[in-house]
């Protein structure tokens, strides 16, 4: 069992940065592959970014290439979702989740964290 708590959620100004992070306590973290998944008001969850197990690969949604960028601490059990230059259309509920590959990541998850929202202001 792994429980994932996302933060760093806020309103922000179009053009402005923020950083989300995602706690992981249970079982090992660095033996999961790690990404994040947003929702907007109104559409389908969709696949932003993923990380693997060690953090030296990384994978991207086309949206959000060159913007997002996803890192992860394994001595903290913590992914973290840096996001910059946002625009009113990043405004998403993104969540944080678990999975057996970076490969498959957008395919093939496990667990999953509550969210937290991003609001962006025009």
């Amino acid at each position: 069992q792994v429980q994932l708590v996302e933060s760093g959620g806020g309103l922000v100004q179009a053009g402005g940065s923020l950083r989300l992070s995602c706690a992981a306590s249970g079982r090992i973290f660095s033996s999961y592959a790690m990404g994040w998944f947003r929702q907007a008001p109104g559409k389908e969850r969709e696949f932003v970014a993923a990380i693997s197990r060690v953090g030296w690969n990384t994978r991207y949604a086309d949206s959000v290439k060159g913007r997002f960028t996803v890192s992860r601490d394994n001595a903290k059990n913590t992914v973290y979702l840096q996001i910059d230059s946002l625009k009113a259309e990043d405004t998403a509920v993104y969540y944080c989740a678990t999975g057996s590959s970076m490969a498959t990541f957008h395919l093939d998850t496990d667990y999953w964290g509550s969210g937290t929202l991003v609001t962006v202001s025009s």
